[in-house]
């Protein structure tokens, strides 16, 4: 790797530039006739970037287009967003919550710190303890791990599922039935125990499948993403389902190198989502990349993203071992999230053992869950599966009927098609039922 040397900065000026430089946020809805300008103005610092995109993927925004710098110790972003319906955001609320939470942090501090929005807690965050679980994937495990739960008595108030090249990673909020953190030894002990006979039960040797509780404060998508990687799913790039398979579904990613400025630069070409951004700037987050500029755009259903990067230690992919080892991790970090073909929203009264009779109904109808989100409001459960059948394949929508029969007794039930090149979310409901999203902007706005 080729070595770059970085001007030296000392840390007291650099306290002391923040203090006389505070971040500078606003909010533009003149300058374009169909999309909201972002502007950030702040001195830089490890991370940043991620922070900034982060807040903005949390509000369910879609940002169509991003301007990032960052070089001379000063970071400037502008980012075209849009709501879900693709509409300026206008709400005097919204933006008035966008500006302190990328404002200065005299402002921003109080309403981030309270910020519940898919955070991993040291054991237990509040009212819930938070517990992960990674393994081989396979057909009714979802069912099986709720079951150990639901036997337990153990409620799920908000988990996040994600499946990628046959392994499965969750993180999950549990409490007891007196909605209170659980943070007695012996049952923590006993539900770990179960937990990982459940998850050894399917492994082939490889690697190892685990239950653990949660250390530190992380995000939870960005959660998942550290847990897969650790996981090193991306060297199973060549396992994926006849969806996935198809050319126009395959990112197509270069890295080269700018010599005239000593960065590598990181091009990304594919269908266009919902936190794609996201999901790219964290994985290079995590690998130890700083992002130095960055240019992203959608281009109808596909979005064009270059990032000129420096590893922290200020050298360049020079080798290809580095430049493949980056791109299988990108290519991961896109596929992780896409899901296609059905995904199934439910809304019912909150109760123990719900989640593992819903997880079971889908089992015994033969289908699998790919990805699913879990939340609680108040005294409702708003579930989100993304279903495929035990095979990997598209769903038979008779089944699906049938399904919706079944369940729609004790619950209501919205069954929707995902589309593959929509760059609106990944479902409408998914931002409505947001559990997360939700009590943050109740919190602010109260």
């Amino acid at each position: 790797m080729a070595t770059v040397c970085w001007p030296y900065f000392d840390p007291e000026y650099e306290n002391f530039s923040n203090r006389m430089n505070p971040p500078r946020v606003s909010v533009d809805n003149a300058s374009c006739h169909n999309c909201t300008l972002i502007k950030v103005d702040s001195v830089n610092k490890p991370g940043i970037l991620l922070e900034v995109v982060q807040i903005l993927t949390d509000l369910d925004f879609i940002i169509t287009k991003a301007y990032i710098s960052s070089d001379g110790g000063w970071f400037m972003d502008v980012f075209h967003v849009t709501d879900q319906q693709g509409k300026k955001i206008t709400d005097s609320k919204t933006v008035d919550f966008i500006e302190k939470a990328l404002g200065p942090k005299s402002q921003s501090t109080e309403g981030v710190k309270n910020w519940p929005s898919k955070r991993v807690g040291v054991h237990s965050v509040g009212d819930h303890t938070a517990v992960e679980l990674i393994g081989r994937d396979r057909p009714g495990l979802l069912s099986e791990i709720s079951a150990v739960l639901a036997n337990l008595h153990f409620n799920v108030v908000a988990a996040e599922v994600w499946t990628h090249n046959q392994r499965i990673a969750c993180v999950l909020y549990v409490n007891d039935t007196t909605n209170r953190a659980v943070d007695d030894p012996n049952r923590l002990s006993l539900m770990e125990e179960q937990l990982n006979n459940i998850l050894r039960g399917c492994e082939d040797g490889e690697k190892i499948a685990r239950t653990s509780f949660s250390m530190g404060f992380t995000h939870m998508d960005r959660r998942l993403h550290q847990m897969l990687f650790a996981d090193r799913d991306y060297e199973n790039s060549g396992v994926t389902t006849d969806a996935d398979s198809a050319p126009s579904l395959k990112p197509k990613i270069t890295v080269d190198r700018c010599e005239e400025k000593g960065y590598s630069v990181v091009s990304v070409r594919c269908k266009d989502r919902a936190k794609l951004m996201f999901d790219i700037v964290c994985t290079l987050t995590d690998m130890q990349y700083v992002v130095f500029h960055a240019t992203v755009s959608s281009e109808g259903p596909y979005a064009s993203q270059e990032y000129f990067i420096r590893h922290m230690d200020g050298c360049t992919l020079d080798t290809e071992g580095e430049k493949e080892r980056v791109i299988k991790c990108i290519e991961a970090a896109i596929r992780r999230r896409i899901s296609e073909g059905v995904s199934l929203e439910l809304c019912a009264k909150d109760r123990v053992g719900l989640l593992s009779e819903v997880t079971r109904i889908l089992r015994e109808n033969g289908l699998t869950v790919c990805r699913a989100g879990v939340s609680t409001r108040g005294e409702q459960a708003l579930n989100v599966f993304y279903v495929r059948d035990a095979s990997g394949n598209p769903v038979d929508m008779k089944t699906v009927e049938a399904l919706r029969k079944e369940i729609g007794k004790t619950m209501m039930v919205d069954v929707k098609r995902v589309p593959s090149n929509s760059k609106e979310p990944e479902n409408k409901g998914w931002a409505k039922t947001s559990f997360f999203f939700g009590n943050l902007l109740e919190r602010f706005l109260t």
